[in-house]
């Protein structure tokens, strides 16, 4: 028997939250009633991915889109709570309005930041003192690692430059770009050396440690590695897309092209 649909008369928030009632009830949807915490974690990820590939693109449409699907994300996680009687949505909307209003005292309270490195420096500080003031016991708590926490999850290249701007903030860091690329250089030269004997572990490493100078050179540059590389994979996806459309109109295949036909395919393409 059908489920009764929430009315359209609700407030858009608070009918998403009924729909997503009624597909986790008996009665419902048996793929959303067997999902947990854990199974959600990879659309999660997935769907903030979309949600930027949207911004990217500056199609309103898609982006509206795309962001309903990843707004359903927290809403799934806190229905899930709320059936095991752990926090609800509103539990979750309450936390991040007290730590706005916590985290902006230049708003709030009379608390002066005039620019933004001014906001993000009070921001981090706030969060330290919070963290510092909570739920241990201090007379044998060791103080956290600085780098130690909020990158679970996270891509490797975003959690990179998290890492980087993390020890910036201390002054570990180079005060210019000189020191950087010569960095980059050091580590490619690294890579080959290891390559040039054989050791493939050396070689993994090496190149591991050249992606993580790259990764600070776009820092360095005012950019974000993770965006860096997303751009680069659409314009690759692009380009070599006009390969596969260059050898379709000379009737050839890729696996019968050549190489050199398929660069040269490459280089008209760019």
């Amino acid at each position: 028997m059908p489920q009764p649909i929430p009315s359209e008369d609700l407030p858009p928030f608070e009918r998403l939250r009924q729909i997503m009632h009624t597909l986790r009830a008996p009665g419902g949807c048996s793929w959303d009633a067997e999902q947990t915490h854990e199974s959600l974690l990879k659309h999660l990820i997935e769907e903030s991915y979309e949600v930027a590939e949207a911004v990217r693109g500056g199609d309103d449409a898609e982006i509206v889109d795309e962001l309903g699907d990843l707004l359903l994300q927290p809403v799934f996680h806190a229905e899930i709570a709320e059936e095991q009687g752990r926090f609800s949505i509103d539990d979750v909307a309450r936390a991040i309005c007290e730590k706005l209003i916590r985290r902006h005292p230049h708003v709030f309270a009379d608390s002066i930041a005039d620019d933004p490195d001014a906001v993000l420096t009070q921001w981090e500080k706030i969060k330290e003192q919070e963290k510092s003031g909570s739920k241990r016991d201090e007379s044998n708590a060791r103080q956290d690692s600085i780098v130690k926490k909020g990158t679970e999850g996270m891509p490797a290249l975003m959690a990179a430059q998290k890492f980087q701007k993390t020890v910036a903030k201390v002054g570990f860091d180079w005060p210019d770009l000189p020191p950087v690329i010569d960095k980059v250089k050091e580590e490619l030269a690294e890579v080959e050396e290891a390559i040039s004997e054989k050791t493939s572990e050396d070689v993994a490493e090496e190149i591991g440690d050249l992606l993580f100078s790259v990764v600070n050179l776009a820092r360095k540059t005012g950019n974000e590695a993770e965006l860096l590389l997303a751009a680069a994979n659409q314009k690759f996806v692009k380009r070599f897309q006009a390969v596969e459309v260059a050898m379709h109109a000379q009737g050839r295949s890729l696996a019968d092209a050549t190489l050199e036909e398929m660069d040269e395919a490459w280089e008209a393409a760019k």
